[in-house]
């Protein structure tokens, strides 16, 4: 396949460049920025070719920009692009929003990863210590096929599987459920309760707990806490565990809180975002 990569020259944009510079496939990086430029040639080893260029006979176009700007670039890109051309979106947000151009004639396949779990069989340091994922330890990945030709979901899925490789496993899932995990699963509810994890090491600390000893205590707990609690291994917690567990959730969780999950709501986090 001939494969455009926009915004070649990115974080995300560079991550991915590395694993298709590594297909078999025809792959032109384009990047508009000086600074990303020169990030192509020194990280990718490869020459920025002009957008045009690019989308000509382009089969895939990957859109590696943030979510705050799939709206204005898809604007520019997608009217040009030949019938039948697939545009790649990294996450759901900005396509669940409404913010890609209508156009009947051409395949929207949105695939995230899932980065690589914290139970996993890693042999090595270089899987142990790759927590984004893309490099060395395994992932599995999420991916809809917004809209297009049922058969163009292979296609996608076998861009998705080398952008984000080694994979694990390969989820087939629909728009609308991608975006119940993330923003609403993953970060909306996950990561909010992680920084408020750290405000707790934060305050112990404050209260005269020496730091590495609290986050000693946390981390370690973290572990076994979520082995049992996700059946990674099989246990169940004390007595006192559970009773903290059932006097803890209404003193610090909302009793309205699975509303981050419903339409309306999530459809307002998504327009905060993009």
């Amino acid at each position: 396949m001939k494969i455009a990569l926009i915004g070649a020259g990115g974080k995300m944009g560079v991550r991915l460049g590395r694993n298709l510079a590594r297909s078999s496939h025809d792959i032109s990086y384009v990047e508009v920025s000086e600074a990303g430029q020169a990030r192509v040639r020194s990280e990718l080893g490869a020459e920025v070719t002009p957008v045009e260029q690019a989308l000509q006979g382009a089969e895939v176009v990957i859109l590696a920009v943030p979510d705050t700007a799939i709206g204005a670039v898809s604007a520019k890109i997608v009217p040009i692009l030949a019938a039948g051309t697939m545009v790649v979106i990294l996450d759901a947000a900005a396509p669940y929003a409404g913010h890609l151009p209508s156009r009947a004639d051409i395949s929207y396949f949105v695939t995230h990863p899932c980065h690589p779990p914290i139970f996993n069989d890693e042999t090595t340091a270089e899987g142990r210590n790759d927590h984004f994922g893309g490099i060395a330890a395994r992932q599995s990945i999420v991916s809809a096929l917004m809209q297009g030709p049922d058969t163009d979901f292979a296609k996608g899925e076998e861009v998705a599987r080398i952008i984000w490789a080694p994979i694990l496993r390969s989820h087939r899932l629909t728009m609308e459920q991608i975006a119940l995990l993330e923003p609403a699963l993953s970060e909306t509810l996950a990561a909010t309760l992680l920084a408020v994890m750290k405000q707790g090491i934060d305050e112990v600390v404050a209260r005269g707990v020496p730091a590495e000893a609290a986050r000693d205590f946390l981390l370690g707990h973290l572990n076994i806490l979520g082995a049992v609690t996700f059946g990674h291994v099989q246990g169940v917690f004390s007595d006192a565990c559970n009773k903290a567990i059932e006097n803890g959730l209404p003193r610090l969780m909302r009793d309205d809180w699975k509303g981050i999950f419903e339409p309306e709501e999530l459809a307002e986090s998504i327009r905060r975002i993009t």
